[in-house]
């Protein structure tokens, strides 16, 4: 199997939460190949996320949205975290906090509306987007706020990440048809860029 087949398997696992399977096929890429940066920094979120530790999955969000702009800068910007990471989650913890968080911000993430504000008030999807999700999370609890929050996401270049919230939304509500259009909308943009 080829590098870029292993390293999307991987990927997917990790996003299906199958961490054991991800870090084998990691493992795969690593063994061939030490210092393929991408395999290395995916082994790591993976064996975080196996650890149960609270900030790999946020990481590794960071990470998968560092990538779509440029793979080799989000490497070495994951290395740095990774590297300054000496207390495992306290110190990520330490790090996220360094940031600096909005006067919304609440516990368990930030509510969407506030969420909306911050991008109104910045005029940047992207950035504000970005920036909340390295920090916190966005937390919707009403059905029109998730729609719209999707057409946002795959408006704004991060299709993988709608796929991604589609699908779970799709297994507890599959009969949905505003989200099934929203996820063919993705499938076939998808395929026009192949």
């Amino acid at each position: 199997m080829t590098r870029d087949r292993l390293l999307k398997l991987a990927h997917d696992k990790f996003d299906s939460r199958e961490y054991k399977s991800a870090l084998l096929n990691y493992s795969l890429i690593l063994e061939k190949d030490p210092d393929d940066k991408e395999a290395r920094t995916g082994a790591i979120l993976t064996e975080m996320a196996m650890n149960e530790e609270q900030g790999a999955q946020a990481l590794y969000d960071y990470y998968t949205v560092l990538q779509s702009s440029d793979k080799e800068l989000a490497s070495e910007v994951m290395e740095e975290i990774i590297t300054s990471m000496d207390g495992g989650v306290d110190k990520l913890s330490e790090l996220l906090n360094e940031i600096q968080k909005p006067e919304t911000m609440i516990d368990d993430g930030i509510s969407y509306s506030d969420f909306k504000e911050l991008v109104v008030e910045s005029g940047d999807f992207r950035r504000t987007f970005e920036n909340i999700m390295f920090s916190t999370r966005v937390v919707i609890s009403d059905r029109d706020d998730f729609i719209d929050f999707l057409e946002l996401l795959a408006s704004h270049g991060f299709d993988e990440m709608a796929a991604n919230y589609i699908e779970s939304a799709l297994q507890s509500f599959p009969n949905d048809e505003k989200i099934r259009e929203i996820y063919r909308q993705l499938n076939q943009d998808s395929l026009r860029e192949s």
